[in-house]
């Protein structure tokens, strides 16, 4: 038998930090202006480092020259299971007489694994993860919480402009090819994107999975992916001891899980002031960031083996839940504020979410 909740008490797993062996790009698609699939890099950008002091105004173009992604549209797992049909024959074990994919226990994206990373430390946060088996393999999706819901249809102006200054900022920073020099004059469409989809295992859960990423490392010489690839990131200004105690808590948290899970080794971060203009940038190696915030009180620090050991934790509950091999069978996995992990299970229901088309091709 197994317990039928699982504990998000951060003391649960001071454990040794399990093995994480390193993430390997499997490969890659692009997403264009109507966020449509492409199985290939035409959305790769590549990076320019700025200035130190760029002074880049993050309101430009904010009121005629934004296209935004229509949130209401859910993906579903949508372009990573495009992925997967776009390269079946390297993923199947015996490409001919085989319809099972090769060595991986889950599928899933960045997203969801970052939200179960942070838990331990995220206490208020809520989630929900539907899960569902087929042919052998999990496949684990977003469900967006009625609290989510709310927060999004309830965004102020502000926060929404904020949203925003995250993609200009990209623009600024970000070329279309190896040769070129950033364009700030043009759209910000935040359809378009670039995912790496990568394979890795923790502990002893394989995983295939993609994430967003924001661009490349423009050197020629420059290490094979994901070790080429940078992270872009906005911040507020910090003046205060409280101000960048919570940058510590919070948002470094999220940067290192985000980072640590793709395999991208450094974050590049524009600060920027409450008139939305980069005033400064600084460079975080992925590696290090724990560094930063050990030693700065016990309510204040995170350790990355508890995040890391309740992932692995989490994976494992998933799979002695999750028995029913059947796409039509969803288990859905939820966390409440200060609340461990439950579940429940339902057949035919509104969480369904592998489509049609792929079962039938996969079958």
């Amino acid at each position: 038998m197994y317990c039928e909740t699982l504990s998000t008490r951060k003391e649960a797993y001071g454990g040794k930090e399990p093995p994480f062996k390193e993430r390997v790009e499997e490969g890659s698609f692009s997403l264009d202006t109507q966020r449509s699939f492409h199985h290939d890099k035409s959305q790769m950008r590549y990076f320019v480092k700025p200035e130190q002091s760029p002074n880049f105004d993050l309101r430009d173009g904010y009121n005629d020259r934004y296209i935004r992604r229509d949130e209401n549209v859910k993906k579903n797992l949508e372009h990573i299971l495009h992925w997967i049909l776009a390269n079946k024959s390297n993923l199947m074990q015996k490409a001919a007489a085989s319809s099972a994919l090769d060595d991986f226990d889950f599928v899933t994206s960045r997203g969801r694994l970052t939200k179960v990373l942070c838990t331990p430390y995220e206490a208020l946060t809520e989630w929900s993860l539907a899960v569902t088996k087929f042919k052998g393999v999990i496949y684990i999706n977003e469900v967006e919480t009625g609290s989510a819901c709310q927060d999004r249809q309830n965004r102020t102006e502000s926060h929404n402009e904020n949203i925003y200054w995250g993609f200009k900022f990209e623009q600024y920073i970000c070329a279309d090819n190896i040769d070129g020099l950033p364009d700030s004059s043009g759209v910000v469409n935040s359809n378009e994107a670039f995912y790496s989809v990568v394979r890795t295992s923790l502990s002893d859960h394989k995983l295939l999975f993609s994430g967003e990423v924001d661009c490349r490392d423009k050197d020629p010489n420059a290490l094979a992916p994901p070790a080429c690839y940078l992270e872009l990131k906005t911040s507020g200004q910090m003046r205060t001891d409280k101000q960048r105690s919570k940058f510590r808590r919070f948002k470094l948290l999220k940067w290192w899980a985000q980072s640590i899970l793709l395999g991208v080794p450094r974050i590049v971060a524009g600060f920027k002031n409450d008139d939305g203009v980069i005033v400064s940038v600084r460079t975080y190696h992925t590696a290090e960031i724990p560094n930063l915030v050990q030693g700065q009180g016990e309510h204040l620090a995170w350790r990355p083996s508890v995040c890391l050991n309740f992932c692995s934790e989490f994976l494992s509950f998933v799979k002695r839940v999750v028995t029913r091999d059947n796409p039509r069978v969803v288990y859905l996995f939820s966390r409440k504020a200060r609340s461990d992990v439950t579940f429940t299970i339902h057949s035919d229901s509104i969480y369904s979410f592998l489509p049609e088309w792929y079962v039938t091709e996969m079958s």
